[in-house]
């Protein structure tokens, strides 16, 4: 068994912050190995990438979610008592409840809503001298969430909301004001969710018996009993917010549409299948999550390591993504390679790797494609719109990576296709 090379910095914390997404990647290249040893905020951590790293990282009898998620992240992004830090029979319990919001029809639902506000919204761009982008398909993405998962929302109140959720994941890693106010946004959500459910509970309001708001409400655990109405809400919450958030990929595919004018030209006359290429490729290239954590059961070998109980571990997920033994020419962008793509769930992992229902791959995953689909069709065919001088550089040291100008358009206006 041999030793796991050790980077040779005292601790690498700030040069994680510096480079968040190709960091382990980056020293993986210079150790020539899949597997490396670091200290972050002065504990050992353990770093892989690849194919087999992510086989093994969603083997469940190997690693635990349980507790690895960093205070901060906890109280921003996932929430407490989610099923992000859950294992086992009660994890997949409370995954069965969230797959079940993602039958094909009730997906097609949540597009289709998506499809006639983003239809309103165009239409409403022609007054506006500017449309940025990002926040356009934040509040399109919050309207229609909330009404497919049966939560009320006053039109007036569609900005409020939409910037708390936004909160949760566009500021989660930060540190000073935009942290504490992630913190604060945490709090006004859950409280609003917190009385939706308590309201469905008591039979106030009656939300369809289909929806997310009605079904979580009444979740009951391996024991039989309701969730604590505080976890409820986080529940519920974790159907909003990763919605929301795909707005960032949005973006993304905006960008590699100007980027790639002739991929654009191809869309525009294309078919399903090309329009799914595309959006695939967009998830593979573009970053999104970093890297996803878990800690090891007990100690155990891989590939000649030995990885210590308890030893909290890192897969890299958009090194993956990028590994050129799994894809070829990986920092190009090219849809026609996912033609081919076999759907291994261990080589595309930008939101996590492994089965749906028995690992931490986000179910949402497939509420992400389709509204990429949404979105991209619209931008291609649905709109017109110049994009004029800014900044487009991804800004890889942001979490999540979009431009910092987050995609300004002019001159943006209908089509006049119908929806």
């Amino acid at each position: 068994m041999s030793e796991l090379p050790i980077e040779t910095n005292l601790d690498s914390t700030l040069a994680l912050a510096r480079d968040p997404y190709r960091f382990i990647s980056s020293r993986c290249e210079t150790l020539n190995t899949d597997a490396f040893e670091t200290r972050l905020l002065l504990q050992k951590v353990i770093c892989i990438r690849g194919e087999e790293a992510a086989k093994v990282f969603y083997d469940t009898s190997r690693f635990s979610r349980v507790g690895v998620a960093p205070s901060r992240i906890a109280k921003t992004l996932f929430g407490r008592g989610g099923v992000q830090g859950m294992d086992g029979k009660a994890h997949c319990h409370r995954k069965m409840m969230f797959m079940s919001l993602l039958t094909e029809d009730k997906i097609g639902g949540l597009t289709q809503l998506a499809r006639n506000i983003w239809n309103r919204r165009v239409l409403q761009w022609s007054r506006k001298d500017r449309v940025v982008l990002y926040r356009q398909a934040q509040e399109v993405l919050t309207e229609a969430v909330c009404q497919w998962a049966g939560v009320p929302l006053d039109p007036a109140d569609v900005a409020r909301r939409t910037s708390e959720l936004v909160a949760l994941f566009d500021y989660a890693g930060n540190i000073g004001p935009k942290h504490w106010w992630a913190r604060l946004a945490r709090k006004r959500n859950e409280a609003w969710l917190r009385g939706i459910i308590k309201q469905i509970r008591t039979g106030t309001y009656q939300p369809p018996e289909d929806t997310a708001a009605f079904i979580v409400a009444n979740h009951r655990d391996l024991d039989g009993n309701l969730l604590d109405a505080q976890i409820a809400a986080v529940e519920l919450n974790n159907i909003l917010r990763p919605t929301v958030a795909v707005s960032v990929y949005i973006v993304q595919c905006a960008h590699a549409l100007h980027e790639h004018p002739v991929i654009r030209e191809q869309l525009a006359d294309g078919s399903p299948d090309d329009l799914h290429c595309f959006v695939q490729e967009v998830r593979r290239y573009y970053p999104f999550f970093p890297f996803a954590g878990a800690k090891a059961k007990e100690s155990f070998e891989w590939q000649g390591y030995h990885f210590p109980s308890g030893r909290k571990v890192l897969l890299d997920l958009y090194g993956t993504n990028h590994d050129p033994r799994i894809w070829d020419r990986p920092d190009e962008f090219d849809p026609e390679r996912f033609r081919e793509w076999d759907g291994n769930p261990f080589t595309l992992i930008p939101q996590g790797g492994g089965d749906h229902y028995e690992n931490h791959r986000c179910p949402g995953e497939w509420i992400a494609i389709e509204q990429m689909k949404v979105a991209s069709d619209l931008l291609v065919s649905g709109c017109v719109y110049d994009v004029p001088a800014q900044d487009l550089q991804i800004a890889m040291t942001r979490l999540p990576a979009i431009p910092a100008e987050h995609f300004v358009m002019t001159n943006a206006r209908s089509a006049g296709r119908n929806g």
